[in-house]
Formats: C-alpha cells, sequence, structure tokens
C-alpha cells in the first residue's frame, strides 16, 4: 500500500473514531446522538470519496501524458527510419 494511502486510511480512521467518542461522552439524547454519527459519517464517506476521484482523474491525466510521449516518441523513430 503507498505512503499517500496508508496516511489517508489513518486520518479518516482517527477523525471516525475522535468524531464517535465525542458524540458518545456529549450529554445529548440518543436520537441527536445518532443523527451525529450518521453525519459525521457521511461526511468521512464524501470526503473518501472526492479523494478517490480526485486519484482516479490523476491517474487518467498521468496515462494520457504517457501515452502522448510514447506516440511522440514513435513519430520521431518514424521520421528516422
Amino acid at each position: 500500500m503507498e505512503r499517500g494511502t496508508r496516511l489517508l486510511i489513518s486520518i479518516g480512521a482517527g477523525m471516525a473514531a475522535g468524531a464517535l467518542l465525542g458524540v458518545l461522552f456529549a450529554p445529548n439524547k440518543g436520537t441527536d446522538t445518532r443523527k451525529k454519527i450518521k453525519d459525521a459519517s457521511d461526511k468521512l464517506s464524501n470526503s473518501i470519496k472526492q479523494r478517490v476521484q480526485s486519484g482516479k482523474d490523476d491517474m487518467t491525466s498521468l496515462k494520457q501524458g504517457i501515452m502522448e510521449s510514447i506516440d511522440s516518441i514513435n513519430q520521431k523513430l518514424e521520421e528516422y527510419i
């Protein structure tokens, strides 16, 4: 697993644990507590989805750049042959 991926997972787990403990020890009614837990998990889920999509976009961009470089090299080789 890459260092960045491990870091994101660690940060996410820490945020989730912190949010859960903070909400559980807060003096609120059960319905309020459950709503806060759901909201925090939804927020974390959306953040993870955005980061995954950003990673996919970066990989697509990298792939496109590599393909363009290969095409350029092939054109130069054809000129010399």
